[in-house]
């Protein structure tokens, strides 16, 4: 083991704990901003409940995503000096953009909602939420527009003296078809999980503080979280539409892009016309075949061509076109991780996905499931989306390899020359500890407020409605 490895555990490691909360956040965003349009719209008390309720749980996540996505950036000039210097010009109009214009936009006005809750006028302090919610997306997408940039490469120039990438056109780089597609994949499945933690929740609480006896009123709480948790599967379930549509199109880029990635994740040695999708494989890397493979004929060539007999090149033929193209060296990245990370993606989300289809059935006029086993499902549903994103993102990160940039820069060249062995080790032990005990003042934070509900932020009135005037200022945060 050297640094190389180690360094690549470190940004792997520190990337998925940081994803953790970025699709919450996305999610969360966009659904505390439309429980508090019901609230502003129909002046429900239960809507400003739900509002402050979930704007708490919203705002824990948000902490924590800016605090591990600081050393993202870290990582950069630690571990991957070489990497850094080849992008930097490149990346940097990009990620400046995400900074000064997203992420200030994001943090400005989450701090007005925040803070404006008995300051400003109803219709102002909406716009505020509504404002960090488009910020917060709109800062997604200049990130995944670097990250799609290093899976195909437009818009600049290789100095031949510096051997730096030098950008040519921004314009190429926000528009590149990896970039947008990327962007509406990740979104979806954002919102596949924000839905899902909504959903989460809502069945927590009610089967938590469900009444004992068939015939007890649903009331209260009760009638709020039965809302929630129809909003929430309404979301995972509308997204799991676009995560479909989404996903069929990141396909095809990859057959057109990353031929390699998508004959990995398929098990796919040789190029095939009409090729199958695989459901079930059991190979051999060293011997590039494989002994067990149960398939779907021609599903893989419809996926990656839109032609039931397209052709899919193979990872044996590619093998061979990029030693000629780049030279002797291995080009297959890991075949077990993201064959298994595909399948596990796709079955983990539609879990997900169907668990809210079938509660949207169970919950319809004023229902509540009686079966302990629905709210289980539901439950279970947000670890299951959850590491369904996480997947997607080892999928694309894995798949790239053996290049952080493709075609232009290998992994093995990207890494900083004068970090030692012990020096990552340290700072990867350091970081794996740090989060380890961040990961325990989330979970304890989040268990604390869900369990609270959502009377010690706003307090039941009982009457079901709120009366104030629309303009008038509400109470902050009750603690």
């Amino acid at each position: 083991m050297d640094a190389l490895d180690l360094a690549r555990w470190q940004f792997g490691i520190t990337t998925v704990y940081h994803f953790l909360f970025v699709p919450l956040t996305i999610g969360l965003s966009v659904i505390v901003a439309g429980l508090q349009t019901a609230w502003y719209r129909t002046g429900r008390h239960e809507y400003l409940r739900a509002t402050k309720f979930f704007g708490k749980l919203f705002l824990i996540n948000f902490a924590m995503g800016v605090v591990t996505g600081i050393v993202q950036e870290f990582q950069f000039g630690m571990n991957w000096s070489e990497y850094s210097r080849f992008v930097g010009d490149v990346f940097g109009a990009p990620l400046a953009m995400e900074a000064l214009l997203a992420f200030f936009l994001e943090s400005t006005f989450i701090g007005l909602w925040i803070f404006g809750w008995d300051k400003l006028p109803r219709k102002v302090h909406l716009a505020c939420i509504w404002a960090a919610a488009i910020g917060t997306n709109l800062s997604a997408y200049f990130i995944l527009a670097a990250n799609a940039w290093m899976r195909h490469p437009v818009g600049f120039t290789q100095n031949p003296e510096t051997g730096r990438a030098q950008l040519t056109s921004i314009w190429a780089v926000l528009g590149n078809p990896q970039a947008w597609s990327t962007y509406l994949h990740v979104i979806a499945a954002a919102f596949i999980t924000a839905g899902m933690f909504v959903a989460a929740v809502s069945a927590f609480k009610l089967w938590r503080d469900r009444p004992r006896g068939d015939d007890a009123p649903a009331g209260g709480e009760r009638e709020l979280f039965r809302k929630t948790l129809r909003v929430g599967m309404l979301v995972t379930l509308l997204s799991g539409l676009l995560v479909v549509y989404s996903g069929d199109h990141q396909a095809k880029l990859a057959a057109a892009y990353e031929p390699m990635k998508l004959a990995a994740a398929e098990a796919l040695w040789e190029t095939e016309d009409g090729a199958a999708f695989s459901t079930f494989a059991v190979g051999d890397t060293e011997e590039r075949l494989n002994h067990v493979d149960i398939t779907v004929p021609h599903v893989l060539s419809f996926l990656a061509t839109g032609e039931a007999s397209g052709t899919v090149e193979g990872m044996n033929d590619l093998q061979a076109k990029y030693e000629e193209a780049y030279g002797p060296g291995n080009y297959i990245p890991n075949v077990f991780v993201l064959y298994w990370s595909f399948r596990l993606m796709i079955g983990l989300g539609l879990f997900g996905v169907a668990v809210s289809a079938l509660g949207l059935w169970l919950t319809r006029n004023r229902r509540l499931p009686g079966n302990r086993w629905f709210y289980y499902a539901a439950i279970a549903g947000l670890p299951a989306t959850l590491a369904a994103n996480l997947l997607g993102w080892i999928m694309t990160e894995m798949g790239r390899q053996p290049w952080t940039v493709h075609g232009e820069l290998l992994t093995a060249a990207s890494v900083s020359p004068g970090v030692s062995l012990g020096e990552v080790a340290l700072s990867l032990s350091l970081f794996t500890a740090i989060y380890g005990v961040l990961a325990v003042v989330e979970a304890g934070l989040l268990w604390r407020y869900v369990k609270a509900g959502p009377a010690h932020l706003v307090p039941d009135r009982g009457d079901g409605a709120d009366a104030e005037d629309a303009d008038t200022p509400v109470p902050a945060f009750v603690y």
